[in-house]
């Protein structure tokens, strides 16, 4: 039997993120040489990328980065919590949020391509891929420019990594509402900046679909249009960044505090694990 400990074991599985049954076999493999296992986990875990690729990545993480008026934000997947938690992932997602960076990637494609180490994010990811044993994939990128960039990260759990990620672009105000709003952003996910971002033929359904509703429900002819203008705003409301009530005072919108704050907001992402 192989001269190893538990503590070889763990040592191990901190390292490459592999799974116990794999790290066991590997040392069994090596003869207790934590550095000859490392490769035979790698080279084993090659062959296996292809098996992977139609596994489920619904865990992971979100990382950012915010300065000089640039942002950006990249969604890293995995297959199991324990891999999400582990530093070699973490440390994966970080090499991967730099390659964004130097690259100015925008979206998850770019990003993919871009150049890290005298290799492809793909290629980087592949040996990722390799040594772990599971399936990891970039599932977006975002890039946002504006005056000032926010970024906020938010931990749904407090033994998991961040898993939900805001950019916000604004111009004028100052640090706190940008990250007030992007706070908000991460709580309350709107889908567009302002009314404008939604296209004419969506409101115009809304409203009929509201205006059908209101005479099911046997309302008052006369009642109508304010009734209907009612349940529109209310769309607005749940889908529109500038029309939702703040989170941290909500008898004003989020347009009302920018604006008081002297702030526009310009542009924003927001990504959340598996969404």
């Amino acid at each position: 039997m192989a001269n190893y400990t538990a503590a070889d074991i763990k040592q191990l599985r901190e390292r490459t993120g592999a799974g116990m049954l794999d790290v066991k076999k590997a040392l069994d493999e090596a003869e207790g040489d934590t550095s000859k296992a490392v490769e035979i986990l790698r080279i084993k875990g090659q062959k296996g990328v292809t098996k992977r690729e139609g596994r489920t990545t619904s865990n992971g993480l979100v990382v950012a980065q915010a300065e000089n008026g640039v942002g950006t934000l990249v969604e890293v997947l995995c297959e199991t919590d324990f891999v999400a938690k582990a530093e070699p992932f973490r440390a994966l997602a970080d090499q991967v949020l730099a390659a964004a960076v130097e690259a100015k990637a925008s979206d998850a494609e770019s990003l993919l391509a871009a150049s890290v180490d005298g290799k492809t994010v793909q290629e980087l990811l592949d040996d990722a891929n390799a040594t772990i044993g599971e399936k990891i994939e970039v599932k977006r990128a975002a890039r946002v420019e504006a005056p000032s960039v926010s970024a906020y990260l938010h931990k749904t759990s407090p033994d998991l990594p961040a898993q939900i990620g805001v950019l916000l672009g604004t111009d004028g105000g100052d640090e706190q509402v940008g990250r007030d709003v992007a706070m908000h952003i991460a709580a309350f996910n709107p889908n567009v900046l302002s009314r404008d971002d939604i296209d004419a033929e969506t409101v115009a359904n809304e409203r009929r679909i509201a205006e059908e509703t209101a005479k099911e429900e046997g309302k008052p002819e006369a009642a109508l249009p304010k009734i209907v203008e009612g349940r529109v705003n209310g769309f607005f409301k749940e889908n529109v960044l500038l029309d939702q009530p703040f989170a941290k005072d909500t008898k004003k919108s989020v347009g009302t505090v920018l604006e008081e704050a002297g702030a526009t907001a310009t542009q924003f992402a927001r990504f959340r694990v598996g969404s």
